[in-house]
Order: C-alpha cells, then structure tokens, then sequence
C-alpha cells in the first residue's frame, strides 16, 4: 500500500511539475515601432528601440513594403514623401494638406510631405501616448 501511495503521489508530482512547465509563458520581446516611440517619448531622448532599426536595417522598408509610402522622389532641391494613409495598417490619416520643411535634407534641399500624415487617434497607441493628447 505504501509503494502504491508512494507512485501515484511520485506520479501526480511529475505531472503537475509538466504541467507547470507547458503552462510558465515563454519570455516574449517586444517592439514599439520607431514611430510611435518618437512620438511618445519623453525627456527629449532619442529613442532607438530594439525592431527595425539595427544591423542597417531601415524602418522605411516596412513603410514601403506595406504601401504607406507610396514613393520617395529624389530631385537635386527636393526631396518628395508620398504618402497612403489609406492602407488598412497604417493607424495614421491624411491632415488634408502638404508640408514641406525647407532645408529638412539638407541644406537646400527641401523636404515635402505629400499629404501630411497625422497620427489615427482611434489607434490605441495613439490614443493612450501623452504627448498626443
């Protein structure tokens, strides 16, 4: 009898022991996109979270990939981002309007934003970021 008590009690002690194993969530990583970190930072630190920023990598790829951007136009004076606000992922809409930056490139080279992308405030990030509200 007490070999009996003693197995079933060694059995129902592995059990629960892989139980608790398949049950413990793996450690998980996360990644703020650059834009939301940019536009919700604080102190007036430059943020570079770990994603699609590093080992070269370009966070306009994605933008690109996706259709937000439509295309980037390259002139000697000018530098053009098309903007589609209209793609289902992009969490941003169109203020209506162009902006360009004089000298946003570099010196004399102007940069135009086509249209102006303003953040999507039904997007939760946008709606719970401080600086937005």
């Amino acid at each position: 009898m007490f070999r009996r008590n003693l197995a079933l009690g060694m059995f129902g002690a592995s059990l629960l022991a892989v139980v608790m194993v398949l049950a413990t969530p793996q450690k998980a990583e996360a990644s703020i996109h650059e834009i939301i970190a940019a536009l919700c930072r604080t102190g007036n630190v430059e943020v570079v979270p770990y994603g699609q920023n590093k080992e070269g990598a370009s966070f306009l790829a994605a933008l690109q990939a996706t259709g937000f951007i439509s295309s980037i136009v390259f002139t000697p004076t000018l530098v053009t981002i098309n903007f589609n606000p209209d793609v289902p992922n992009s969490k941003f809409k169109s203020a209506g309007f162009d902006l360009t930056i004089p000298d946003g490139v570099a010196p004399g080279v102007d940069l135009l934003l086509a249209p102006l992308p303003i953040p999507d405030m039904s997007f939760p990030a946008h709606s719970r970021c401080a600086n937005l509200r």
